[in-house]
């Protein structure tokens, strides 16, 4: 579809630009009758009309210029500049002085992105005809046109593509038809990972011509950034048919190849156990392209695979936050970074990725996941009683009676006489703590729920639980019948019972 134009004139009759027929000879009284029918149509914009008469006054006098300009003046209003340009090109080739004719090329040349071709025209127009208003509207808008090429050409040195889009997007507003700007907006929209858009204007210039190397080229780059690496090889290697020496698809060949390579590495390492290997498989990697998100979103997941299993957690969790960035919908990274926030006791944050992942895919494992943490949220804000008598999980009953004998004598008040006021409070405190897990830990009952994050009941709360009187009945007798200030003990003497 054409973009509108400002309004062409035709060469009509009392112009001082009409190449003067004799009008004594039949073809040429035919080809005057057939051009003004055209003229008639074109004001009317009936283009395909108007063509059919332009193209009878042709047939009639093919040595008139005046005939060629208006049917490139028709051919430009249908957007098909590369007729538009032949015709254009016959008429200053018939009348050197035909500056409307040096315009419609202008106007062409603009369309098809040909600055230098279009600045040549200008220049002999100007010759002819300096003052011509025409022509100054063409030299701005050619100066136009070349101000945004220039900055989207500063910008693509810097790899700022966001930028060469802004500026090309303007520069198109003038060279509606050229190729090789439109590649070049979508070979940077494939750098901004908008493939879906790059890989419609590939396509439209690949069925304009097949051989179009360019365009060959940013389809394989859009088969690459969606990671589609073994598709887009063979895009490359046949743009190298077509154009040898063309240096981005050897380029971008040989990343492929490279990234393809240490990626499987890095997985054949991790699989075998060599997890240093994997990681530098997967770091270096990382370093071959940093604009392909999808692929390091991977990579990123599968480093921190590596971290976690080698118990790096934090490193673990920057790189699976780094792959999130990338793609904020990769689950596998997301429940990852939530095993590791447990990892490192970070509950809280561990409870808020679980919800997430549910969120984003409702399976029954992730619910399950989710659930899970939310207990462990909850019982990491209790009192750890395993870890107050420094036993294991699954310590027998034994084993928590042993633990109770050696954590109440360690921090019996009595123990602890001669101290600081504060290092009173301190061991009282942990002597009552002591007394707390023995009295839930020893009771199945109690260690079940407990166990399980239910809540404790009035009944089985450890704050009912009185821990001089359970040291007491658990030595039995008298508390002072084990005096902490006997002269046969060192000060810092402590029982240990078997």
């Amino acid at each position: 579809m054409a973009v509108p134009i400002e309004t062409i004139d035709l060469v009509a009759d009392g112009d001082d630009d009409v190449v003067v027929l004799p009008s004594d000879i039949p073809d040429n009284r035919s080809a005057e009758a057939r051009k003004e029918q055209g003229n008639n149509q074109f004001k009317r914009k009936k283009y395909d009309k108007a063509l059919i008469h332009y193209n009878e006054a042709i047939k009639l006098c093919p040595e008139a210029a005046c005939y060629y300009g208006n049917r490139a003046a028709c051919y430009l209003m249908m957007g098909q500049y590369k007729r538009a340009l032949e015709d254009s090109k016959k008429s200053v080739d018939l009348d050197s002085k035909f500056v409307k004719g040096y315009l419609r090329l202008v106007k062409c040349y603009i369309a098809l992105g040909d600055t230098a071709s279009a600045e040549k025209t200008l220049r002999q127009a100007e010759e002819i005809e300096p003052a011509n208003a025409a022509i100054k509207t063409e030299r701005n808008n050619l100066n136009t046109l070349l101000n945004f090429i220039q900055e989207a050409d500063k910008a693509l040195k810097k790899n700022d593509y966001r930028t060469v889009v802004y500026n090309v997007d303007r520069a198109l507003l003038q060279a509606t038809h050229s190729t090789s700007l439109k590649l070049l907006k979508a070979e940077c929209l494939a750098y901004l990972n908008r493939t879906g858009e790059a890989q419609e204007l590939a396509n439209d210039a690949v069925n304009q011509d097949k051989q179009n190397a360019d365009a060959i080229f940013v389809l394989g780059l859009c088969q690459y950034y969606q990671n589609n690496i073994d598709r887009a090889l063979p895009y490359f290697q046949h743009v190298l048919r077509l154009a040898p020496d063309h240096q981005k698809s050897k380029d971008m060949y040989k990343k492929a190849k490279l990234l393809q390579k240490l990626k499987e590495d890095g997985n054949n390492s991790y699989k075998s156990g060599k997890l240093p290997e994997a990681l530098k498989a997967y770091t270096d990697a990382l370093a071959v392209d940093p604009l392909f998100n999808t692929a390091n979103a991977v990579l990123y997941s599968n480093r921190a695979a590596v971290s976690q299993k080698l118990g790096k957690l934090e490193d673990a969790i920057a790189d699976c936050t780094q792959a999130l960035k990338l793609d904020e919908t990769y689950l596998k990274p997301l429940l990852r970074r939530a095993q590791c926030y447990q990892g490192l006791n970070e509950h809280e944050k561990a409870v808020a990725d679980f919800e997430k992942a549910y969120k984003q895919e409702k399976t029954r494992e992730n619910r399950n996941l989710y659930e899970d943490a939310k207990l462990t949220l909850k019982k990491s804000k209790r009192k750890d009683y395993y870890k107050i008598l420094g036993i294991d999980k699954n310590a027998s009953t034994d084993e928590i009676k042993k633990a109770y004998r050696k954590r109440a004598l360690v921090h019996h008040p009595d123990r602890h006489a001669n101290a600081s006021e504060n290092e009173k409070k301190e061991q009282e405190k942990k002597f009552k703590e002591v007394g707390e897990a023995y009295g839930i830990l020893s009771d199945p009952t109690k260690r079940m729920r407990y166990d399980s994050g239910q809540d404790l009941d009035d009944a089985c709360s450890p704050t009912n639980i009185d821990p001089t009187q359970m040291f007491q009945t658990f030595y039995g007798g008298d508390r002072h019948n084990f005096s902490f200030h006997s002269n046969a003990f060192p000060s810092d003497f402590t029982f240990y019972f078997k």
